[in-house]
């Protein structure tokens, strides 16, 4: 029997190869109004929710960005990236089939709207995985208050920490970490000296390893 009750994922960044398209459709929008992101302008976004994203641009460019504007540009270049194409990042596949086999329930706590979100593991294959999608539309307080884990355990009728919580980001592993879960992280853009996770692991299988998992 596996050691925990659930095991819960994060999305984008985690699973899904899709903040290196954020970012682009965020640059190409910002060449389009003839501007320049500062250094880690975008990076330092990773694992936030798209309204607090979307404020820590404006703030950085001043009260003279036409944030709107932006905004609707930005989510236009994003859906038609995502349309393309939802590469999978390396390990996704394999351990969500391996916690299938055993019987372990998977539910995912994203920072991605509920349509978005939605979208996103339909196109990707991934939604048969997951008895629950909790996304930042179903909290009041999203990430790195721990609500969206605390959720997922609840919908799946488990404890929360009798769960094991996957993400990649520093916010999402100090959300998961406050709900009580044990964290098990996987960065991907963002560089991390770990100190919100319990294991800190170069891929997901590793991951699950080192947690005892698999």
């Amino acid at each position: 029997m596996p050691p925990f009750d659930a095991a819960i994922f994060d999305l984008d960044g985690l699973l899904l190869d899709t903040e290196r398209l954020a970012m682009a459709a965020g640059y190409e929008v910002l060449e389009t109004l003839g501007l320049s992101a500062s250094d880690g302008l975008f990076e330092g976004l990773i694992g936030k929710d798209s309204g607090t994203s979307l404020r820590i641009i404006a703030d950085s460019f001043g009260a003279d960005f036409p944030r709107d504007t932006f905004k609707t540009l930005w989510d236009q270049g994003f859906a038609a990236k995502l349309d393309h194409s939802i590469p999978l990042l390396p390990g996704a596949e394999e351990i969500l089939e391996a916690l299938g086999r055993l019987g372990l329930p998977r539910g995912l706590a994203t920072s991605s709207q509920q349509d978005r979100a939605h979208h996103k593991l339909a196109q990707s294959g991934l939604a048969r995985h997951f008895a629950t999608v909790v996304s930042v539309d179903c909290v009041t307080r999203p990430k790195p208050a721990p609500d969206p884990y605390l959720l997922a355990a609840k919908r799946l009728g488990v404890h929360a920490k009798r769960c094991i919580a996957f993400e990649d980001s520093d916010t999402g592993a100090a959300s998961a970490r406050a709900a009580g879960m044990v964290v098990v992280q996987v960065p991907d853009m963002q560089k991390t000296d770990g100190r919100f996770a319990h294991h800190l692991a170069q891929d997901l299988m590793s991951g699950a390893r080192m947690a005892g998992l698999i």
